[in-house]
């Protein structure tokens, strides 16, 4: 979707994202109280943003050494691609230890980020699985020793000198 295809989202449509960002299970009446609106308003503000494909879906953050997959790669990839060119972004899709998959400019086609046991483990999906693929050239894999900041939540309305909604929303409480 291009940006000038994005929908219009009004300063509520934001703060509800924001709310909704930081803890999906936050309950509707939870919002209306923060937002000062009523629960309906707000289930029926949350349905179109997901009718409109805002909000993509939910699902619960793991933590990856909990779960045994405490190893995480990044793995550039070089591919040989025909027609659309994405043959090979779909099949490495499908691995199920592949979190992201992204097609890339520059001397690689495909950026991807996936998670491990350990370093055998990533080793055996290297050789085993990556090479596997007929259209793959090569590969160069970064593994991550140590994460700083890791998140999939989107900085709604930020932009220089415009402070995020949850700022703007605190700002306004203490001008009060």
């Amino acid at each position: 979707m291009a940006p000038s295809d994005a929908p219009k989202l009004d300063a509520t449509d934001l703060r509800i994202l924001d709310l909704l960002q930081r803890n999906a299970r936050t309950s509707n009446a939870e919002i209306a109280r923060e937002l000062d609106m009523a629960p309906s308003a707000i289930l029926e503000r949350i349905r179109k943003l997901e009718t409109r494909g805002v909000i993509a879906g939910y699902e619960a953050r793991l933590s990856p050494k909990a779960v045994g997959l405490g190893l995480a790669a990044f793995v550039f990839v070089r591919a040989e691609e025909t027609g659309t060119g994405t043959e090979t972004g779909k099949l490495l899709a499908q691995i199920p230890e592949v979190q992201e998959v992204h097609q890339v400019a520059g001397e690689d086609c495909y950026l991807l980020r996936l998670r491990a046991r350990d370093t055998d483990d990533l080793a055996r999906l290297l050789n085993e699985r990556l090479k596997s693929i007929r259209t793959i050239r090569g590969t160069r894999t970064t593994i991550v020793l140590g994460t700083l900041k890791e998140t999939a939540r989107l900085a709604l309305g930020e932009s220089v000198g415009e402070p995020a909604p949850a700022a703007a929303r605190s700002a306004g409480k203490r001008a009060r």
